[in-house]
């Protein structure tokens, strides 16, 4: 069923109304059909009500189609408008478009198939029109919403990096607050120590079994402090990139075996086995071997800790690749799987309360991981609870220059055989030469 069309035709002349009413009905059109004579009515009748077209005479007793249009158009009142010119009034018509009208027509040319199919044409172009506009309109809110996004996220992003500054101070200041306690501690835990190893001297008094006891355990407790601190200080050097780094050529099994055996006394306190395994050929490296001893004694540290009763294995071996590596197996309590993923952080603990079994500052395994990275390293965690872990470090025989350019944290001693990276031919030369006298490294 054909639409319904509302018609409006503002024309003063009778005939012409006429005239257009005729042509539309004899064209077929469904229509409700309003006429006026002048151009005030027609606004009014605008005002009024929503027409689907309307045929306008251009020249109307109290105004040009022209000025009526521009009124219509200021007034916001949307609708097709078809403008009838009468005799050479057909050069106007480009000014009329650009007003707001539709299309213009002739009222010589008037007929019912001409008349209809200007009627349809202006509907439709209008429709178009305004689907335009609305998609515009859209195109405008959705432009204006994405600049108000935009600068949201802008300002978020500003917020996000004060903040970030903010932290970055906050962690800057905390490094240089716990570099500066841990070394002021360190100088009277030092004295503590050495008092109370000079107590335990007989040379100097024969002490009673009590007494003994109260002094071992000042003595004790005093070290154990003293590995605390320096875990913190280690840290908070590595975070400031003020981490002394000096590598040479040194025995990595003169080495392990020095540290199991500076162990070893732990181990027996709790009735454990702590034994050496090797299979290298070559027991010569070119690293930090402070460095190696420091990572071995934080992992035999942390096995003989949690590690009730059995055995604990340090075991070294050749890899491919010009590399070696250096593992710690324990039967002790074990990893839950779910622990991975954050084991290796700073101050991380599997358990966190302030009644865990096990203490300690969090921070063995995060300087491990650090350290590791540093020398071209990997680390790597097998554990299954109740069964014990093994924790393995994959080290390059060697260290190169590029591992310290690569990681401009370390701060490396300008006595050493790498004294700059700015003259890898000077440090080569000092290389080769501290290489005489020593198998060569394979």
């Amino acid at each position: 069923m054909e639409q319904t069309l509302r018609i409006l035709v503002v024309d003063d002349d009778e005939v012409d109304r006429m005239a257009v009413r005729r042509a539309l009905i004899k064209a077929g059109v469904q229509m409700e059909l309003s006429e006026v004579g002048d151009g005030n009515n027609a606004i009014a009748a605008l005002k009024n009500a929503v027409y689907d077209c309307v045929f306008l005479d251009y020249r109307l007793p109290d105004q040009d189609g022209l000025t009526l249009i521009q009124k219509l158009r200021s007034s916001e009142i949307k609708v097709p408008l078809v403008v009838l010119t009468g005799q050479g009034d057909e050069q106007i018509a480009v000014q009329l478009i650009k007003a707001g009208a539709t299309d213009y027509l002739s009222k010589s040319r008037i007929s019912s198939e001409i008349l209809a199919q200007v009627l349809r044409s202006a509907i439709r172009v209008y429709r178009a029109e305004m689907q335009a506009a609305l998609a515009n309109q859209h195109l405008r809110e959705s432009h204006e919403q994405l600049i108000r996004k935009n600068q949201e996220l802008e300002r978020q992003r500003q917020q996000i990096q004060l903040q970030n500054l903010k932290l970055l101070e906050a962690s800057r200041l905390k490094s240089q607050f716990l570099a500066t306690i841990s070394h002021e501690l360190r100088t009277p835990m030092n004295a503590i120590i050495g008092f109370s190893q000079i107590l335990l001297r007989p040379k100097f008094g024969q002490l009673t079994h009590q007494q003994t006891d109260m002094v071992e355990r000042i003595l004790n407790n005093g070290k154990h402090l003293l590995m605390l601190l320096n875990e913190v200080l280690d840290f908070s050097k590595l975070e400031a990139g003020r981490l002394e780094f000096k590598p040479e050529i040194f025995d990595v099994l003169k080495v392990i075996n020095t540290t199991v055996s500076e162990m070893r006394s732990l181990a027996e306190a709790k009735k454990l086995s702590l034994l050496v395994q090797t299979d290298l050929q070559n027991p010569l490296l070119f690293n930090d071997p402070v460095r190696i001893r420091q990572i071995l004694i934080n992992l035999l540290s942390n096995a003989i800790k949690f590690t009730d009763s059995g055995c604990i294995w340090v075991e070294l071996k050749e890899l491919a690749a010009n590399r070696v590596e250096i593992s710690v197996r324990d039967t002790g309590i074990g990893i839950a799987p779910r622990d991975f993923t954050h084991i290796f952080e700073a101050f991380r603990q599997v358990d966190q309360t302030i009644t865990r079994k096990y203490p300690g500052t969090g921070l063995g395994l995060a300087i491990i991981d650090s350290l590791v990275r540093m020398m071209s390293g990997k680390i790597f965690l097998e554990s299954q609870l109740g069964v014990g872990s093994i924790f393995r470090i994959e080290l390059p025989r060697q260290v190169t220059l590029s591992t310290f350019v690569d990681n401009p944290a370390l701060n490396l001693d300008s006595n050493e055989v790498f004294c700059s990276a700015k003259n890898p031919h000077q440090s080569a030369s000092q290389f080769s030469k501290a290489s005489m006298g020593y198998p060569k490294l394979k």
